[in-house]
């Protein structure tokens, strides 16, 4: 029997369909294995992941803060930006932010050096950007500025060649900070809780993906929607996963975040779940997200792209993990590549 603490188990176990034991998972399709991804002889240029969903309290400060510490551990170089003014990414990391500069400061003085402002974290690899709640003024005092949409990402470009994934933790709405995270990133991570009224609000939150790739970013890409607090012994979880499934196909990562009451526990330590109970469900769930994207993307740098579609949630192209999405004809190997020779940057 599943314990309710012990529930994430489900993202690994599934179950078997007849005599020839081929094993499911969660999202109903056969459960596979993700290699551990090889060291990197470089690092940089960054791929840049929003975590996006205008919904509270889905999961993407804790996918943000879990999923940076997973790829940090397999030797990646990750730089976390907490984009939400009410600051939980700052505190789940154990990061103080009174008086302190904060992206909000970068913001609105786009020549300072984010250099400046970067902190790092006790996890080896992991650095962020803070918050605070003055990030909340930022709508207001950017609503006159020429290009306000870009400020983001002039800001990232400075730092892109430092890192090789920078996760941003988005806050709960479709204003104009999360118009600038969609602007910023390459690719878009949606983590949505398996319960009906976040399901509701998707449809909204890709429709605002599609005018960001039509008028602002047309290199956005959709890299796949991560079931969170998926609980098996609840038919309405079930039954929300299946229709998630069925509405995004492929694009549903095969990862899937249960509940368990490890997470708050780790937010009120300030440390990433991986560190606080690594040979919890919980954990090894994280790390073998990281270990899918990274999985994505080696997968796609060999495979033909398809004909382009108009809609992210539509597209019959491969879910992408972290590779960039443009490839240049003359550059640096890609720090998410597991093959240094077939690799691009964005």
């Amino acid at each position: 029997m599943t314990k309710a603490g012990d529930s994430v188990s489900a993202s690994t176990k599934g179950q078997k369909t007849g005599a020839d034991e081929v094993i499911l998972g969660p999202t109903g399709r056969p459960y596979q294995g993700f290699p551990t991804p090889k060291p990197l002889d470089s690092h940089g240029p960054a791929r840049i992941i929003a975590l996006c969903n205008q919904k509270g309290g889905v999961g993407k400060t804790t996918t943000t803060i879990n999923l940076a510490a997973s790829l940090a551990g397999y030797g990646r170089r990750v730089l976390a930006i907490d984009f939400d003014p009410q600051g939980a990414l700052s505190a789940g990391l154990g990061i103080q932010t009174h008086d302190v500069p904060t992206i909000y400061d970068l913001l609105l003085d786009t020549k300072r050096d984010p250099r400046e402002v970067i902190v790092s974290t006790r996890v080896d690899g992991l650095d962020i950007l803070p918050a605070n709640i003055d990030l909340s003024a930022a709508e207001v005092h950017l609503v006159n500025e020429v290009a306000r949409e870009t400020i983001l990402a002039r800001v990232l470009r400075k730092v892109a060649a430092d890192y090789d994934v920078i996760l941003i933790d988005c806050q709960p709405s479709l204003g104009l900070l999360t118009v600038n995270a969609l602007t910023a990133a390459h690719g878009v991570l949606i983590p949505l809780e398996c319960e009906f009224f976040a399901l509701r609000g998707v449809a909204l939150l890709v429709e605002t993906i599609d005018k960001v790739r039509d008028r602002l970013n047309p290199a956005i890409e959709l890299d796949g929607v991560l079931a969170t607090m998926y609980d098996p012994r609840t038919l309405h979880s079930r039954e929300v996963l299946e229709r998630v499934v069925e509405a995004f196909g492929d694009d549903v990562l095969e990862t899937v975040i249960g509940r368990t009451v490890k997470f708050p526990d780790a937010s009120v330590s300030g440390m990433p779940i991986t560190e606080f109970a690594p040979e919890h469900a919980a954990a090894q769930a994280y790390l073998r997200l990281a270990r899918e994207l990274v999985a994505r993307g080696a997968r796609r740098l060999t495979t033909p792209p398809p004909a382009p579609a108009s809609r992210c949630h539509r597209s019959s192209r491969p879910s992408t993990g972290l590779e960039p999405p443009m490839p240049p004809a003359s550059v640096s190997p890609s720090p998410f590549s597991t093959d240094p020779s077939t690799c691009c940057s964005p």
